[in-house]
């Protein structure tokens, strides 16, 4: 019963500062004996629990899911970040709403390289057993490991790079891609629908996505290479954007042009409010650089494509739109599919029937 009295704790107490102050009291009216080092550690953990629980505030506690990817995400996924122009948003442009790309690495340290470096390998046999010891280590002292084992992670990837530096130069993708043949294979497929078997295809939303978040290198790049592909090429891509955006999407075309001026999502969140006034959330923007923008642009090419090809390399149907008055290509890209009709299609375009949808929701929310 006196063990009890005197090792009872106050966890009401919000401060590390007044904790420390009654762990302070309990020791000085508790026998030496009595402190065993099962209370010791239970003393150093309500001492500690107050800054564990601040920390997870700032999310700098790492969980055991975000374990299995501390050495892929925080040797990756962080540098990339401090790299790139545009920071995080850089690096969910480049890897296309897929982070495995990053998270996977897709060259780690081989065994050879290990056997070749002996400092590496004896770097990497002290995480192992950092990594062995967090299995038995719990609260603060679990977390000073945890944060260690990522710095040295860090570290080894870093001492591999001076060992072992790559060979590229400052934009490998940009400066290669202006040498490449970037002419069009086109065909029409079964589907009905044109596939691309050349380099870049601006069928493709997420070769499209690339090319936007890569404006301004690649143009800088082939600004004065008359004979090259790659200028012929961004030109075509300027005016398919132009077709796609400027009249239809005008909101998307603005914050195209913002992106490749360098802007934040913050700064063309407010530039938006003022000129279309309409709150959009940072998160809504960059959705939209990322996915509707490039789908967008992606469709009109395919929609152009096929109106070129049913009108100078295959004879095509036709019909006219009974809302909009437009003879439009008889196509699923054109026209919903109505088994009910004789062609099969019906006869109001998807272009009419869309803006009637947007239009009833509209009516809705109102």
């Amino acid at each position: 019963m006196e063990i009890q009295e005197h090792i009872k704790m106050d966890y009401d107490l919000p401060t590390a500062e007044e904790r420390v102050k009654k762990v302070e009291e309990i020791i000085a009216n508790t026998p030496p004996e009595k402190l065993t080092s099962y209370y010791l550690e239970k003393m150093a953990e309500y001492v500690t629990e107050p800054i564990t629980k601040e920390e997870k505030k700032e999310k700098l506690i790492i969980t055991k899911n975000h374990m299995k990817n501390v050495r892929s995400r925080e040797t990756s996924f962080e540098g990339l970040v401090g790299k790139l122009e545009n920071g995080e948003d850089g690096i969910y442009n480049m890897i296309a709403n897929d982070k495995n790309i990053i998270f996977n690495k897709k060259k780690p340290i081989s065994d050879q390289e290990y056997e070749q470096f002996p400092l590496l390998k004896e770097y990497k046999e002290s995480i192992t057993k950092l990594e062995e010891k967090l299995k038995t280590t719990r609260g603060k002292a679990a977390f000073l490991i945890k944060k260690q084992i990522i710095e040295m992670y860090q570290s080894l990837y870093e001492m591999k790079k001076s060992f072992n530096p790559p060979i590229y130069s400052n934009n490998p993708a940009v400066k290669s891609i202006a040498k490449f043949d970037l002419s069009d294979y086109i065909t029409i497929g079964e589907d009905r629908l044109p596939h691309n078997r050349g380099y870049i295809d601006f069928f493709n939303e997420e070769h499209v996505s690339l090319l936007l978040c890569n404006y301004s290198k690649l143009k800088e790049e082939c600004w004065e290479k008359v004979q090259s592909d790659l200028k012929w090429m961004m030109e075509d891509f300027d005016d398919l954007v132009e077709r796609a955006l400027k009249e239809n999407y005008p909101m998307y075309y603005d914050i195209v042009v913002y992106k490749i001026d360098g802007k934040q999502n913050a700064e063309i969140q407010q530039l938006l409010f003022e000129d279309y006034a309409i709150r959009h959330s940072v998160e809504y923007i960059s959705s939209l650089w990322r996915n509707k923008i490039p789908k967008v642009i992606a469709e009109t090419a395919v929609n152009e494509y096929l109106v070129w090809y049913y009108t100078n390399e295959a004879r095509g149907k036709w019909k006219r739109c009974s809302r909009c008055g437009q003879i439009k290509l008889v196509h699923n890209n054109f026209f919903s599919k109505n088994s009910t009709s004789k062609d099969g299609f019906y006869s109001i375009c998807k272009c009419c029937r869309n803006k009637k949808t947007d239009q009833k929701k509209k009516i809705v929310k109102e």
